[in-house]
């Protein structure tokens, strides 16, 4: 971390450290999904907590099938954390599913 705090002086700064750490209280990592779950079975399942801003299950990119794992990104941090609370453990697809903060960066993300 020192040697990227060289080359990206921002990268260690408090501000960005706390940005960070904001963005991740509304990103929710959902882990031990069936390799079924599309990202519509996923929004479904986490709607009643509160508003989605995106949700994205991580796909292998040769066969398309879900690696397992997905993400998703709420507007506000009271439902993600009721989402987290509510969701860890329970079943999904036949799998019980794994949930904590989290989030990921990228192109193929799924606005809803």
């Amino acid at each position: 971390m020192h040697s990227l705090s060289r080359i990206c002086p921002g990268f260690s700064s408090p501000l960005h450290r706390w940005l960070t750490w904001r963005r991740s209280c509304t990103h929710l990592f959902v882990g031990g999904l069936s390799y079924d779950t599309n990202e519509t079975a996923l929004k479904d399942a986490f709607d009643e907590y509160g508003e989605i801003i995106e949700v994205k299950v991580i796909c292998d990119r040769v066969s398309g099938k879900s690696r397992g794992y997905g993400f998703v990104h709420y507007s506000s941090e009271l439902a993600a954390n009721k989402a987290l609370k509510e969701m860890d453990g329970q079943l999904l697809d036949g799998r019980n599913i794994r949930i904590h903060y989290g989030h990921v960066d990228g192109k193929q993300s799924t606005q809803v």
